[in-house]
């Protein structure tokens, strides 16, 4: 008996599909997976154990194989758990084999059954419709995050039962639905800072409305109290409105970064400001499991840089290709990751003496 469910990895800010084949068959009991996995998608083998069992899925002694295609790509995370659980109980015949053709399945399980909120559910759907997959299946927690793109049915739900019941009826289930033009349209209205509540400080603000216009970074010299991070801050609320595909395009990558919350999508430009300890890692991104630095959390908007000369110069240095290229390149034995790094990078500094 044999199975493919689908679902996907992070490949830097885009989601890459990945086939979940489970073979049932005759021999000694054993739960094996395969396909170049880390440690948190081996432990999903026991999470999925327990989790079937606590659903009221009885599974018979059988010799069960998962296997996570293509295999030559490194899997990490927690989000196959959800499709392995369903890619076996479609062997075992509990769910119909063809319910899963075009259906993409994402979620982490707890071992009481129920489906966990997992991180870059955004690019994932938005791959989906790009390869042509008519639904997607995500935890409750991430519906909303799913529905923000457009030409995709997104389910959400709340535990493995309710995943099953959905996979052999999806018409007794609504998809979550969005409004993201009207979302949109009243998150960039609201604004707690602006410019034009700057008094005085005429020659640095002409300087900086000059930078803004050509996304020119720009360093700010003064004494302490004199408003550069009070200026710093209200750089954004110069800048043109983001459009709809600049906001997806940043919201793949907080979503990647664990950093959307409650948010569905993004909708102002960002302002980053880290502290000045910050290791260049953390700046430009990358790490044993590449993630986004905070250049590219500040993709399309300010990266402030407070206490400029405090920086590790080995920091700074690291700044320079990024931004000249426009964006980061983080290479790793086995993949090569790209992240946009196009921001305005604005430092402030007190007078040398």
């Amino acid at each position: 008996m044999f199975s493919k469910a689908y679902s996907a990895t992070i490949h830097g800010i885009d989601g890459l599909i990945v086939s979940v084949e489970a073979d049932v068959s005759d021999g000694l009991p054993l739960f094996d997976m395969v396909g170049l996995l880390n440690s948190e998608v081996k432990e999903a083998r026991e999470r999925v154990r327990i989790a079937l069992k606590n659903s009221g899925f009885m599974l018979p002694a059988k010799r069960i194989t998962v296997n996570l295609s293509p295999a030559d790509i490194r899997k990490e995370g927690t989000v196959f758990d959800l499709p392995v659980a369903v890619a076996i109980l479609t062997a075992f015949g509990h769910i119909p084999d063809e319910n899963l053709n075009k259906t993409l399945i994402i979620g982490e399980l707890s071992l009481n059954g129920n489906v966990k909120k997992v991180n870059g559910v955004l690019p994932f759907v938005y791959s989906a419709r790009q390869q042509g997959f008519e639904r997607c299946i995500v935890p409750k927690e991430n519906a909303k995050e799913g529905a923000v793109v457009c030409g995709i049915k997104t389910y959400g739900v709340n535990s493995l039962k309710e995943a099953v019941e959905l996979l052999r009826d999806f018409s007794a289930f609504e998809p979550e639905t969005v409004d993201i033009r009207q979302l949109f349209e009243n998150e960039q209205e609201e604004s707690d800072m602006d410019f034009s509540e700057v008094a005085g400080q005429y020659a640095v603000k002409r300087a900086i409305e000059v930078a803004v216009s050509g996304m020119h970074n720009i360093l700010m010299i003064g004494p302490p109290g004199s408003g550069k991070t009070m200026l710093a801050k209200r750089i954004p609320s110069i800048m043109p409105k983001l459009t709809f595909d600049e906001s997806m395009e940043i919201s793949k990558i907080y979503s990647i970064a664990g950093l959307l919350d409650s948010k569905a999508v993004i909708t102002k430009r960002p302002f980053r400001a880290p502290h000045h300890t910050i290791t260049a890692t953390a700046l430009v991104g990358g790490g044993t499991v590449p993630k986004p630095g905070e250049i590219s959390l500040a993709h399309l908007g300010v990266l402030y840089l407070d206490e400029f000369p405090e920086f590790q110069k080995s920091t700074i240095e690291v700044l320079r290709q990024p931004l000249e290229e426009r964006n980061v390149t983080i290479s790793r034995l086995n993949a090569t990751f790209r992240y946009p790094a196009s921001c305005m990078v604005v430092a402030a500094m007190n007078p040398l003496l």
